[in-house]
């Protein structure tokens, strides 16, 4: 189970009316951005005509036992969280989407799911906050928890609309949104491979780690492998953004190909130090931002057992260029996975908490865009220093002072050649001490 709910703040506002329980179901992908599979769903009301608000997602647990304290969270995540960004909510609607399991059929899945949906709604009026309708969504069917007629919504549920056949379709089409499939789809995309190179980028992995560990560890060469890592990174990132545009599936496959496992091994390696995670989190924007996504998922899938924990830091990069270049749901997608693997993850803690409530990603590609700056301002300072150092004089062995008009030396050249000597072998020793 996903413990980080996924909350997602007012868009720009579409003048779309939706009629019953039908349209209702058909507009989730729209809202969300994807098919949120296994799946519950809350969107927040506002005013008389129900103006949609914020937006949360959350993983169904596995175990009856957890949904009364989880109903219990969500209820107060979306009512609390929404007062802080906009206004409280004036009522709710709520979606549970899961497919059948273990040959159960829809309405058996329904069923099953039933005393979630009842809590959920307990959950929100003890906070005052009526939920308005509860939908079941499973084996492309549709069913009203709240709707007592089954005229219009009978036992064996209602067949989904078409795909691009509804009211929400047109209009997420003439707004340009875009569903991505399903969530599970999503996941695909950034999970760790399992095919046979697996075998092969495990034993990179380990060789990598042996090597780079115990530098790691070290402060001074810390820094240096953190220079490396970013090296390779900018070399990579060049590669996959001259490989021709193509299909998701295709893209991904091709990236993997264009990245070798020693390659991928000491990039998830070196991305294991904070330094150099944020400075890698500065390919935020610009004409190499997708292809750093690209590089950051490629990693992600790289990260093999037993070294699934190790990519809660390129999902956390692929989290944030998302997040930045304007793909929320991608973003929450990626972040969510990072959680999951290392719930005490702070930079992901930050990232999805931001996201969630909806604040503008520009204020970190501000702090980003500082450090940068001031980075380069220290070293422009460095060099400065060194090209502007004085060389020292150093009088050549051997040359004396004469009087005007003689060309022999003074009675005490040969005296101060001597006491010359071994001032210079002090000097060595002391520079070779250091």
């Amino acid at each position: 189970m996903n413990k980080h709910p996924e909350s997602i703040g007012p868009s720009e506002e579409q003048q779309i009316t939706l009629r019953g329980p039908a349209e209702l179901a058909d507009a989730l992908p729209y809202l969300m951005g994807f098919h949120p599979s296994d799946s519950v769903v809350m969107v927040g009301l506002h005013g008389g005509r129900g103006r949609f608000g914020s937006r949360l997602r959350l993983g169904i647990p596995e175990s009856p036992l957890e949904w009364p304290t989880v109903a219990d969270q969500l209820a107060e995540c979306l009512i609390k969280g929404s007062e802080r960004r906009d206004a409280r909510p004036d009522a709710i609607v709520a979606f549970l989407c899961q497919d059948p399991v273990d040959g159960e059929t829809g309405n058996q899945t329904m069923e099953r799911l039933r005393p979630f949906a009842q809590r959920l709604r307990t959950a929100c009026g003890a906070l005052d906050v009526p939920v308005l309708e509860v939908l079941c969504i499973s084996g492309n069917r549709f069913w009203s928890y709240v709707c007592p007629d089954a005229r219009c919504c009978p036992a064996e549920g209602n067949p989904l609309a078409m795909p691009g056949t509804s009211v929400m379709a047109a209009a997420a089409t003439y707004a340009g949104i875009q569903v991505r499939g399903s969530l599970r789809e999503m996941e695909a995309r950034l999970t760790p491979l399992t095919r046979s190179p697996a075998t092969a980028q495990l034993r990179a992995l380990d060789a990598a780690g042996s090597a780079m560990v115990p530098l790691l560890l070290d402060q001074e060469r810390r820094q240096e492998v953190g220079a490396e890592t970013l090296k390779l990174a900018g070399r990579l990132i060049d590669r996959l953004g001259k490989a021709p545009v193509t299909t998701p599936s295709l893209a991904d496959i091709n990236d993997d190909r264009l990245i070798s496992d020693e390659e991928a091994a000491s990039m998830i390696l070196g991305l294991q130090d904070r330094e150099t995670r944020d400075r890698a989190a500065e390919w935020m924007e610009g004409p190499k931002v997708h292809a750093a996504l690209r590089l950051w998922r490629a990693l992600a899938r790289r990260c093999v057992a037993p070294y699934e924990e190790h990519a809660a830091a390129p999902l956390t990069l692929a989290g944030w260029v998302s997040w930045s270049t304007g793909d929320e749901p991608a973003a929450r997608v990626a972040l969510g996975l990072a959680l999951r693997l290392d719930p005490h993850y702070t930079f992901a803690q930050l990232l999805h908490e931001a996201c969630n409530q909806g604040l503008d990603p520009e204020t970190l590609r501000r702090c980003l865009r500082g450090e940068r700056s001031e980075r380069a301002a220290r070293h422009g300072r460095r060099a400065e220093r060194v090209a502007g150092a004085r060389p020292a004089r150093v009088k050549p062995a051997g040359r004396a002072r004469t009087r005007p008009g003689s060309t022999r030396p003074g009675p005490g050249a040969a005296e101060r050649r001597r006491s010359a000597r071994p001032g210079a072998q002090g000097r060595r020793g002391s520079r070779t001490g250091r």
